[in-house]
């Protein structure tokens, strides 16, 4: 007899054959614990580029990348674009190689954020345990919901699902699973339009095949001192002795022997805090000069205080990134003596960052961040010694007030004014 399930499109028990005895769809899901799971990550496909095709139905059938420029990265790109090999965070001149017949699309990032806010409210409609991990995806704990909506927490997720298909216009991948590490592992086993369950009894041997960097947080690096130490494979890591692996990596050891196992006691935490507003450019030219970075970076002051001051928030330490022509990284950090969300705060302390790295050297990249985030209200103090502070919040405050009412375009600062030398990429 099959495993227990439902089809994905009306919602009727599985039975025991292929398609489904109510409506034919062969889109039927089974597990033996499919009603008992509870814990989701959901993920929409494929999210810039599913976004624009549904805005330009002329887009639905040709491979679209979201990126810029040619000296940019790819932000997104639909699956037609995948199958020539594009990928997110590849440059866009080797993705156009790749795949030259895509149609390339300039990232709209507030369209974007709108149709993600409309997605989050939908999940919010069915649990109020949505943690947000980006724009696009999040993961729901719908424990004890059966009552309120008359089904299982699997059944619910399909539903929603097809509901965001038909009143949004994208379509989304379900991971339903015993906790968020096999959810988020179950999201991406099936996409597009994917809906596929992970259980606890199940998870170890799952897992044993796979290289140890498909571990959430082991990235190129970790992933190589583990390969060194010969553990290569999640089923080594599996064999390992709990006590060894604490003793060669401290807490994170034992993180990785949970791990191996599809062990994850974390739960799902509600409005889950930024840590971050940042923002970054990439040039079309590299850019030695100080005055065409000095202007980019006043540009992207503003851009991050806006979004600061969008969601009332002040950040009291400093980033500036950098990204050499041979693409080394160079991260710069300072704090400050109380939190701001003014453009010319931020832009003070992250010049004086830029000014000691100028030294002839060609940057493909500039970007600049806020982070110690603490609410609005504690943003710029006044303070008795120095009262710059309050001049340049006055100033900020009008020139605000005159942008809301004639366009972001009404008032530049004098920096902004030389002819521009760069073209912007959308913020993160």
């Amino acid at each position: 007899m099959a495993a227990p399930g439902f089809c994905r499109d009306c919602l009727a028990d599985a039975g025991d054959g292929p398609r489904c005895t109510v409506c034919g769809s062969p889109r039927l899901v089974r597990h033996p614990k499919i009603h008992a799971l509870s814990v989701a990550h959901v993920d929409c496909d494929a999210f810039y580029a599913a976004v624009e095709k549904r805005d330009n139905p002329a887009l639905r059938d040709v491979p679209v990348i979201i990126g810029g420029g040619t000296r940019g990265v790819v932000s997104t790109a639909c699956y037609i674009a995948r199958i020539s090999g594009v990928r997110s965070a590849m440059p866009m001149f080797k993705a156009r190689a790749l795949c030259p017949d895509a149609v390339v699309v300039k990232p709209n990032m507030a369209k974007y954020a709108a149709v993600g806010r409309q997605v989050r409210g939908m999940m919010q409609a069915l649990t109020p345990l949505v943690e947000p991990l980006s724009i696009d995806e999040a993961f729901l704990d719908l424990t004890g919901t059966e009552r309120l909506h008359g089904m299982s927490p699997a059944r619910v997720l399909a539903r929603f699902a097809a509901q965001v298909e038909r009143d949004v216009g994208i379509t989304i991948s379900v991971g339903l699973a015993a906790n968020k590490f096999l959810a988020k592992t179950a999201s991406d086993l099936d996409k597009p339009r994917g809906y596929s369950v992970l259980g606890l009894e199940e998870a170890p041997e799952f897992l044993a095949p796979r290289p140890v960097t498909f571990i959430w947080g082991v990235g190129p690096s970790f992933g190589g001192k583990l390969a060194a130490d010969g553990f290569k494979l999640i089923g080594d890591l599996q064999r390992a002795d709990e006590k060894d692996l604490a003793r060669r990596y401290g807490a994170e050891g034992l993180r990785l022997w949970r791990l191996a196992r599809g062990i994850d006691a974390r739960s799902v935490t509600p409005d889950r805090e930024a840590k971050s507003v940042s923002t970054e450019t990439t040039f079309d030219t590299d850019v030695r000069d100080l005055r065409p970075l000095e202007q980019t970076l006043y540009a992207l002051c503003e851009k991050v205080c806006a979004r600061m001051k969008q969601s009332d928030l002040a950040g009291r330490s400093v980033t500036l990134k950098l990204k050499t022509a041979d693409f080394r990284l160079r991260t710069r950090s300072r704090g400050l003596d109380s939190p701001t969300h003014l453009a010319a705060r931020l832009y003070a302390t992250a010049h004086d960052l830029l000014l000691k790295e100028v030294d002839g050297t060609a940057f493909r990249l500039i970007g600049v961040g806020l982070s110690d985030l603490s609410p609005g209200s504690d943003a710029d103090p006044a303070d008795l010694v120095d009262t710059s502070t309050q001049r340049i919040k006055a100033t900020e405050t009008a020139m605000d007030a005159v942008r809301a009412k004639f366009g972001a375009g009404a008032l530049k600062r004098g920096i902004l004014l030389d002819k521009p030398t760069r073209k912007p990429d959308a913020g993160r």
